[in-house]
């Protein structure tokens, strides 16, 4: 499925950035001593946010409200999520160091690139999911619930519920019990 496309430099594009860089910027700065303060920023930038919400420096985004958590929400140091298209995860989620996570894609026609045209599409992470540190998550991704991601890898597609996946591109290694029930 393609993602919708729009022009990267229309002026309301622009706008939704600049104002996401602002309020990146105030939630960089919070003393991470402050956890009201942090919530406080969390709130403002994030389109919506669950409970218990922590977001550690430096953390970078393209709108801020397109971006969609649950509870226990845990992004770990030096994280980027390019949020055009929505990004929503849900409860229990943990993104570690160094993780870049896309809607966003550029067309692979040269005269579409000149034309400043991207490509969006929604990225779902479920509950229970733990993304290791210097991990990729491509536009378009849906990520099951009891999930972990290793660190490094590069995910290009679907990842169903209760697995361990890792590689570039990132492939299925094993199975893991889902024991919340127990």
């Amino acid at each position: 499925m393609t993602g919708f496309e729009y022009c990267f430099m229309d002026p309301e594009v622009v706008a939704r950035k600049i104002n996401a860089i602002q309020g990146c910027r105030k939630l960089n700065a919070t003393s991470p001593l402050d956890y009201e303060a942090m919530k406080e920023a969390i709130r403002e930038l994030f389109g919506s946010v669950g409970e218990n919400p922590a977001v550690h420096a430096v953390f970078n985004c393209d709108n801020g409200k397109n971006i969609h958590v649950g509870d226990n929400f845990l992004v770990n140091h030096n994280v980027t999520i390019l949020d055009i298209a929505p990004f929503t995860a849900g409860d229990n989620v943990m993104i570690g160091p160094n993780t870049v996570i896309t809607t966003v894609n550029h067309p692979l026609s040269p005269a579409k690139r000149r034309l400043c045209i991207a490509q969006a599409k929604p990225v779902t992470i479920g509950s229970d999911v733990w993304i290791g540190g210097n991990v990729t998550i491509l536009p378009g991704v849906t990520i099951g619930n009891n999930v972990v991601i290793a660190a490094g890898a590069v995910v290009t597609k679907d990842v169903p519920s209760n697995v361990l996946v890792g590689g570039v591109p990132a492939k299925v290694i094993r199975e893991i019990e889902d024991d919340t029930e127990k």
